[in-house]
């Protein structure tokens, strides 16, 4: 993690390794914005040499060293001994919010996620109605219905029906959430995540963000985390895709393209395109044409294809 503490002016680099039997590796190291070098506020490795606590008071250090466990990483454990520089890292990770569409479970449960007042704030719902007229003017409005609670469950129901203008009428027609289009239930469920983070200024983290949705609505997503007048709090926007139209330099800086080349032992490394340089020593200019670059392999991060001639006729 590398982030900005606006509050602080400092940045913050954090990170940690584990394997099956607990934490292997973990450091913090933070530097004033102004400063060129970072400076330790703790260190730790395998062994007691290999641990360092130095940028912690002294109490701190001492109640981290009785309670710390191999499973247990210093900034979990420092947040719950009240230990600011802890707390605020911690705090970070629980502000932002995570979105895996490429899990079915996630998808069932973001799916079924009510933004914030929807129920009962009709200004909430109309709100979500101007969110989806920005890719699909034909939901006009939503009619919610709560569903009887059956005696063993604690957990409230609702029906939700969208309403679609009929044709060439003023009647509307009712169509159940759950029997819209994949991409349509997949923007409602984007919707809480994004409000929430347009409204903290934190980030919001998505796998597979193409998925199920036309490359223009993609598009459009996008420009509401670069559209200064929509992204007030500066809120950040980081996902994983396979399309490679995004790979504009009228979109995206440099420095916010990086790639994943897997080497053949599967060992995965992440770079950016800005500190990519080519085999004559340039690193790559901004009027680049990126997709097409990385389609012909100039940057990498791309599979090795061979022909699939199983099904080939002996």
């Amino acid at each position: 993690m590398r982030s900005l503490d606006r509050r602080r002016s400092c940045l913050i680099n954090y990170g940690f390794c584990i394997n099956k039997e607990g934490v292997t590796e973990e450091w913090l190291n933070s530097k004033a914005k102004t400063a060129r070098k970072y400076s330790t506020v703790f260190y730790r490795g395998t062994t007691d040499e290999e641990f360092d606590l130095s940028g912690f008071p002294k109490i701190s250090r001492d109640n981290i060293q009785v309670a710390l466990e191999k499973q247990v990483l210093i900034i979990s454990l420092g947040a719950k001994l009240k230990i600011g520089k802890c707390k605020a890292i911690r705090d970070w990770f629980i502000a932002n919010e995570f979105a895996d569409f490429g899990d079915p479970f996630t998808n069932f449960f973001m799916s079924r996620r009510l933004p914030k007042g929807f129920v009962e704030d009709k200004n909430v719902q109309q709100k979500v109605v101007e969110y989806f007229a920005s890719f699909d003017e034909h939901i006009k409005d939503f009619r919610i219905e709560k569903v009887p609670q059956e005696a063993e469950s604690k957990e409230e129901r609702y029906k939700i029906n969208a309403l679609h203008k009929m044709i060439d009428s003023d009647e509307m027609a009712e169509i159940p959430l759950g029997l819209e289009s994949a991409g349509t239930l997949k923007m409602f469920a984007l919707y809480p995540e994004l409000q929430e983070v347009l409204e903290k200024g934190s980030v919001f983290f998505i796998d597979e963000l193409n998925a199920r949705l036309h490359p223009l609505l993609v598009r459009n997503f996008l420009l509401t985390f670069l559209n200064p007048e929509i992204n007030t709090n500066h809120a950040q926007l980081v996902f994983t895709t396979h399309d490679t139209w995004q790979l504009s330099n009228q979109l995206l800086r440099r420095d916010e393209i990086w790639f994943v080349e897997k080497d053949e032992r599967g060992v995965s490394t992440l770079y950016s395109l800005a500190d990519f340089v080519d085999e004559d020593g340039s690193r790559i200019r901004k009027d680049e044409s990126y997709e097409k670059n990385y389609l012909i392999g100039k940057y990498g991060a791309i599979p090795t294809l061979k022909s699939i001639d199983i099904f080939k006729e002996e």
